[in-house]
């Protein structure tokens, strides 16, 4: 028997029924604000969420647009191809991360299964290619070049490849028409990535997780019009999962098609010439040093000389861009991405940088006439010019006497421009400039849209340099340190040099000026800033931003928004300057001029040729060859890095893509059924309802040599430089130093 009193007992149960009360009481008002919660505070947002619970999207990814050159000829479409993709999120579910379904997906396919793993792994800073750089939740192509009876197989036993799809898919296609590539102009495309498809989930163009998108080239600049509206189907399911019903289509919208300036006929000739050009000049000898030509790279531009419309862009070395179609191998993007083989992804015609040589000489021309000097006049074409203990001489010391700037150009005569610029640094304060220094020959360079982007509808687009006084300063006090650490007075060369440019480095000196008269030192140009000046000189002074693309046409080919030339500026110089210019440029075709040689038979009458040699000197390394023509249609600007002279490297190959445009032979007579362009393309090509186009055939272009007799008369070899160890059309990035 207890001998606990009843009234204490009764205390205790007391205690514990209250203390349930208050435990129930407090669930029950949990449970009432959890349910507040959910259903009044964020009652809408959790009803808008299990409504779509019951309902399952399918995306249809949208055909991209196609890229056209001027006459409607594909240059980059799109194929139907069977693919096949695996589904990252469906593998990883497995016990074994679906190795064992890659491996039987490996053996059906004739791959090895390590390259199976291999396509469908991340990318990230420390895995190489082959990976995948889209969406990991997204299907990864493991091939777009399934056989019929492979993609049967992967669907009939679906069970034993769960995850694994082979569906026929549109796939890009490069199509190479005449064999020309236009690798670097067109670009390529890869997956989107999570970070992009976060930036542009707010845009006007969202992406889908299934987009490719363009990486460079035209398939990046026109991206948004090229990559059209994916298709969503949206369905009802049940808590199962099944099917109940369709709720909403909106249907896919094919990409635009681009039409372009190009001709994929005069590509086929540029690309030809260009390569072949810098494979005969890797057989010559250069005479100063006994070495073989390396030759390693170049670029041409082909342009429209009143739109700055470009009708080829050339750039070597190339490369096929369907090998980034359906994820590019770790081979090919190694070698894509080397320096051995010399970064055949860079565009040479916007992103290849050397001093520009004597195709300068039309600027510093210019800049004298800007000064008050007279075109006309006359200035001494002596056979060297002095500077202190220094002499500058012409090639092979050869003097022409007093001669006017136009004859100054028909034979490249450097002295001439070496006094004009010291004259014009001298008179602006040397190395103490003057407040109202005019600075004529940089300012001119600037006007002539030098060390300025052009425009052009490419991306990546490189400045160039014009190294003024202002230039001096920044690229002084970016180096100083370096400078003051490597140098030392009395040391070797280099030694001595980084000493002088520690200390006085800032300063632009005499021998900087001249130098730069004539193009070389530390300036810098591309090829598409070439072409932009001598094509205004060719119109007549107008100034425009290169353009590739045209038009831009939707699918059924009902809109058409055309992209009209932009002119960007005048020529700093009046209109009889100009005509002077052309004189004189015209003059460097005839009998004596440095070109002369080179156009032997050229109908001069009918189709009037202007030109200008240039031979570039880059230290430590051979002479970069330029060559600059225009004519009242095109303007065509070729160089290649260590290939010695202008008109011995460049000329000849010009002079064939000349021939191939306006169907001449030999000796100058044009047959114009032979004529691929004897005049820019005007009308667009037409495009179906239904989005087909009937497009010319392209033949491979089939070379016949055309060699004009004669010998090279080039006044070209210049003096050595300083060593800024340009990166000619390498890309690679410049060291420092100067003039000795």
């Amino acid at each position: 028997m207890s001998n606990i009193p009843e009234t204490g007992r009764t205390q205790r149960v007391q205690i514990r029924l209250i203390v349930i009360q208050v435990l129930v009481f407090s669930l029950l008002l949990t449970l009432g604000g959890r349910l507040w919660y959910l259903q009044i505070r964020n009652g809408d947002e959790y009803t808008a969420e299990a409504a779509g619970n019951g309902v399952q999207q399918v995306v249809q990814p949208a055909v991209r647009g196609s890229i056209l050159d001027a006459r409607g000829v594909p240059l980059a479409d799109n194929e139907t191809r069977l693919v096949v993709s695996a589904s990252r999120t469906e593998l990883l579910k497995m016990k074994d991360d679906g190795v064992e379904v890659l491996t039987r997906l490996a053996d059906v396919l004739n791959m090895k299964p390590k390259d199976v793993q291999e396509k469908i792994r991340l990318c990230d800073s420390k895995t190489p290619q082959p990976c995948w750089n889209g969406s990991p939740y997204q299907p990864i192509p493991v091939t777009d070049e399934a056989t019929t009876q492979q993609a049967l197989q992967i669907r009939e036993r679906a069970e034993d490849f769960p995850g694994i799809t082979a569906e026929p898919t549109a796939v890009r296609r490069y199509t190479a028409p005449g064999k020309a590539r236009t690798a670097q102009v067109l670009g390529y495309l890869s997956p989107v990535t999570d970070e992009e498809i976060q930036e542009a989930q707010d845009g006007p163009s969202p992406y889908l997780r299934s987009d490719q998108v363009g990486r460079s080239g035209l398939e990046r600049t026109y991206d948004k019009e090229l990559r059209g509206k994916a298709g969503v189907t949206r369905y009802e399911v049940d808590n199962l999962g099944r099917v109940l019903g369709e709720a909403e289509n909106d249907p896919a919208v094919s990409g635009s098609s681009l039409v372009t300036s190009l001709d994929a006929r005069v590509q086929a000739v540029a690309e030809y010439e260009l390569a072949a050009a810098m494979k005969k000049m890797r057989g010559e000898t250069d005479k100063i040093t006994g070495r073989k030509y390396e030759a390693d790279s170049g670029a041409v531009v082909v342009m429209e000389s009143k739109t700055g419309r470009i009708v080829s862009m050339a750039s070597q070395p190339d490369y096929d861009p369907n090998a980034w179609v359906g994820g590019i191998s770790g081979k090919e993007y190694a070698k894509l991405t080397s320096e051995k083989s010399n970064y055949p992804l860079l565009n040479r015609g916007i992103q290849g940088q050397a001093p520009a040589g004597s195709i300068f000489k039309v600027v510093s021309a210019s800049a004298a006439v800007r000064a008050g000097h007279d075109f006309n006049d006359r200035y001494n074409c002596s056979s060297s010019y002095s500077l202190g203990s220094q002499t500058f001489a012409n090639f092979e010391s050869k003097g022409h006497g007093p001669i006017t700037l136009g004859d100054a150009l028909k034979y490249s005569c450097n002295t001439v421009f070496y006094r004009l610029g010291h004259e014009e640094w001298v008179r602006d304060g040397g190395i103490k400039p003057k407040k109202d220094a005019k600075d004529w020959f940089y300012r001119t360079a600037r006007d002539f849209g030098l060390g300025s982007e052009t425009g052009i509808d490419l991306p990546n687009e490189v400045k160039g340099r014009i190294p003024d006084r202002e230039w001096k300063r920044d690229f002084w006090k970016a180096n100083k340190d370096a400078w003051c650490k490597q140098g030392k007075k009395g040391g070797t060369y280099v030694q001595q040099i980084a000493y002088e440019n520690c200390l006085e480095g800032n300063q632009l000196k005499a021998y900087d000026s001249i130098n730069y008269a004539i193009g070389q030192g530390d300036v810098l140009v591309t090829p598409i800033q070439m072409a932009t000046a001598y094509a205004a000189i060719s119109n007549g002074g107008t100034l425009h931003a290169p353009t590739v693309g045209k038009a831009v046409i939707s699918p059924d080919g009902k809109n058409v928004r055309e992209i009209k030339p932009k002119v960007t500026g005048k020529l700093p110089v009046d209109a009889q300057t100009i005509k002077d210019l052309d004189k004189g440029l015209r003059s460097v075709v005839e009998p004596g001029g440095t070109a002369a040689w080179r156009f032997g038979g050229w109908p001069q009458d009918k189709i009037p040729m202007r030109a200008k040699t240039g031979t570039a000197q880059v230290y430590g390394k051979q002479t970069t060859s330029w060559f600059a023509t225009y004519t009242d249609d095109y303007t065509i600007v070729m160089t290649i890095s260590q290939a010695g002279t202008g008109s011995g490297a460049s000329g000849p190959a010009v002079r064939k893509i000349y021939d191939a445009l306006y169907g001449l032979d030999a000796e100058g007579n044009q047959d114009l059924k032979r004529a691929l362009l004897p005049k820019p393309q005007k009308a667009l090509p037409k495009i179906e309802p239904d989005g087909s186009i009937h497009a010319p055939k392209v033949e491979p272009y089939d070379p016949t040599p055309v060699e004009p007799e004669g010998q090279p008369v080039e006044p070209e070899q210049q003096l050595p430089v300083q060593p800024t160890g340009q990166p000619g059309l390498t890309g690679s990035p410049a060291t420092t130093g100067r003039q000795p």
